[in-house]
């Protein structure tokens, strides 16, 4: 009885075997990359990749260079240096350039200008300030809290009277014949400085005041109070700021009810150590 096996050519047998990978660099230094698979219908496929390197150098920080020469630990232990292909994929750099500026900050001043610009055009003129008559508006003027009487002191009268009225208006701000501000409070007939009776807000300027320097940008004035208050009673604390961010500018004055008081703070307060700075406690008319 003949047999029913079928013979199978030796062909057949040479295309079941399954052909290696191959992995080889050419003269000109591109890397050859020839692999074997399958593909979603079941034929045998050929996948031939070629990859040429270009050498890039860059200016990295000193840190990133030395994290580059640490040798791997843990499941990559022992491995070569550099990322795994077969674990990791490798991304473009995204640099990251921080600029100095807001343009939303910046945004925000346009409205201003827009306004100059309408009002120039229209034959307006400039913008003047009432106060100080720059050329800003008035709710903006840098001199909106020293020369807040000014503006209460006209008489109303026509456009004509300017120039006749503003230096009427002079006496107003305070100025002694020596030069120097007088609060309102203090102030006599033509400006010049009264004594105020005792006890009145005008008394302010006979207060022993110190002047606290070297404080941090985080100081309160209830933590002058609690620092200094245990030499004496405290009336006045005012700490210098900024007026856009509010920060604290590092120097306060504190006033005191009696001047031994203040004199006991000096010795005991100048010098000593007061959140992470050393403080300087001085008499503020020195």
């Amino acid at each position: 009885m003949a047999s029913s096996i079928p013979k199978t050519s030796w062909a057949d047998d040479v295309d079941e075997l399954e052909p290696k990978n191959e992995d080889f660099f050419d003269e000109n230094g591109i890397r050859t990359v020839i692999e074997y698979s399958l593909n979603d219908e079941g034929k045998k496929v050929k996948i031939t990749r070629r990859i040429k390197r270009i050498l890039q150098k860059s200016i990295v920080e000193h840190t990133v260079a030395e994290r580059q020469k640490w040798a791997k630990f843990g499941a990559e232990k022992g491995s070569k240096a550099g990322p795994d292909r077969a674990t990791t994929t490798v991304g473009e750099n995204v640099s990251l350039k921080l600029s100095a500026g807001n343009k939303a900050g910046e945004s925000e001043a346009a409205p201003e200008e827009t306004v100059k610009t309408q009002l120039t055009r229209a034959g307006a003129g400039k913008v003047v300030c009432r106060l100080c008559k720059g050329e800003h508006f008035t709710a903006k003027c840098p001199y909106k809290d020293t020369l807040a009487g000014l503006e209460t002191t006209d008489t109303g009268a026509g456009a004509g009277d300017d120039d006749s009225h503003e230096p009427a208006a002079l006496p107003s701000l305070g100025a002694s014949s020596g030069g120097k501000y007088v609060p309102p409070s203090m102030r006599g007939p033509g400006g010049t400085r009264t004594a105020g009776p005792p006890g009145a807000g005008g008394n302010r300027d006979d207060l022993p005041t110190l002047r606290v320097t070297n404080i941090s940008e985080d100081t309160q004035e209830n933590d002058l109070r609690d620092l200094l208050g245990r030499f004496g009673r405290v009336v006045r604390v005012y700490i210098g700021r900024d007026r856009e961010t509010g920060a604290g500018k590092g120097f306060a004055f504190v006033s005191f009810e009696d001047r031994a008081a203040a004199q006991k703070a000096i010795d005991k307060v100048h010098g000593m150590g007061y959140d992470n700075l050393i403080l300087s406690v001085q008499w503020s008319r020195e």
